[in-house]
């Protein structure tokens, strides 16, 4: 009887559109959909980004990898890995009401539209490219701020490139429901550069 039920179970999946709603998030994953805005709208009170905190850091050492122009570089030996944080939230000092949950998604533009499942660059190994977390985790580097924390960890295999990354990313509050999220869903949507570097020893 099991193997039955899963024989119909796969014949249902197998006769569905090849359109599909998935949330979240849905960004060059199951569907086409060229960034966030596709399903969001950007209607949330966190416009304001001097009051933003977006940092990506290296997990051991704690130090930014941000560029001077704002941009992202995240550079590992070919064959090793190296573990950063994604740190999202807004100042201590903000007026604006806290957001209660921060999504996220790192994503090769290149890839969208491609019959890979993986939307991160060609080549690497990533545990981690997306995730929807909520605010309110500990960060040394940002006192009293309302903040999200998650650690990736990446590798460069023998086929990694350099590569360019969108760090696409939502603040939003709501309590979820069915349906369209803008009926429920507030939110503010940013974007950031993220350099992939190879170092071949």
């Amino acid at each position: 009887m099991y193997r039955a039920l899963t024989a119909m179970l796969f014949a249902i999946a197998w006769t569905l559109p090849a359109v599909t709603e998935a949330y979240p998030p849905a960004v060059g994953i199951v569907g086409q959909s060229r960034d966030c805005l596709s399903c969001h709208a950007n209607n949330g009170p966190w416009a304001d980004e001097t009051q933003t905190i977006l940092d990506i850091i290296d997990a051991a050492s704690g130090e930014s990898l941000r560029l001077p122009d704002g941009k992202f570089l995240i550079d590992v030996e070919r064959g090793r890995t190296r573990r950063v944080l994604t740190l999202i939230g807004r100042r201590a000092e903000d007026k604006a009401p806290a957001p209660l949950r921060n999504a996220w998604l790192y994503v090769d533009p290149a890839q969208i539209g491609t019959g890979s499942l993986s939307k991160f660059a060609p080549g690497w190994s990533v545990n981690l490219p997306m995730a929807c977390r909520i605010v309110g985790d500990k960060v040394d580097a940002y006192p009293a701020a309302a903040m999200t924390s998650l650690p990736m960890t990446v590798r460069p295999g023998d086929t990694a490139q350099d590569a360019r990354l969108e760090l696409q990313v939502m603040l939003t509050a709501g309590e979820s429901a069915k349906g369209s999220p803008n009926t429920w869903l507030q939110g503010n949507y940013l974007v950031r550069e993220v350099r992939l570097r190879v170092i071949d020893p």
